[in-house]
């Protein structure tokens, strides 16, 4: 692990099966996570009751739905994601989509009310 990331207190990294994250900070004033969901991926359609979220793309293309809009992004689109709103992120065929995501509110891995998704696990 690089030198300055193990001088925060709360990194932790982990391994999803559509990619990954890497989280900066927990239940400070923000959450924050740089997230990569790997070509052909895609997170669960979900939504939180206790944070809202913003996303920032860093890099890749893919879309990322919020309610009803699913829209393609490319590294600069920047999202706001209400406490309660349905959501997902997807990299394409041929591409990852990285972005940071900072949760604003109570954060709970917990939190997280899965409608559809390709792992079984949604409820």
């Amino acid at each position: 692990m690089n030198e300055a990331l193990s001088q925060l207190s709360h990194y932790h990294r982990e391994e999803r099966p559509w990619g990954s994250f890497e989280q900066f900070t927990h239940n400070e004033q923000t959450t924050v996570k740089r997230i990569v969901v790997k070509a052909g991926e895609a997170f669960s359609l979900q939504k939180h009751t206790k944070r809202s979220e913003f996303y920032y793309v860093f890099a890749g293309e893919g879309f990322i739905t919020v309610g009803t809009d699913r829209r393609e992004v490319r590294a600069g689109d920047s999202f706001f994601i209400p406490a309660g709103e349905l959501h997902r992120a997807e990299g394409t065929d041929d591409s990852d989509l990285t972005f940071l995501e900072i949760a604003f509110g109570d954060f709970d891995e917990s939190d997280i009310t899965r409608l559809e998704d390709k792992y079984g696990r949604s409820a």
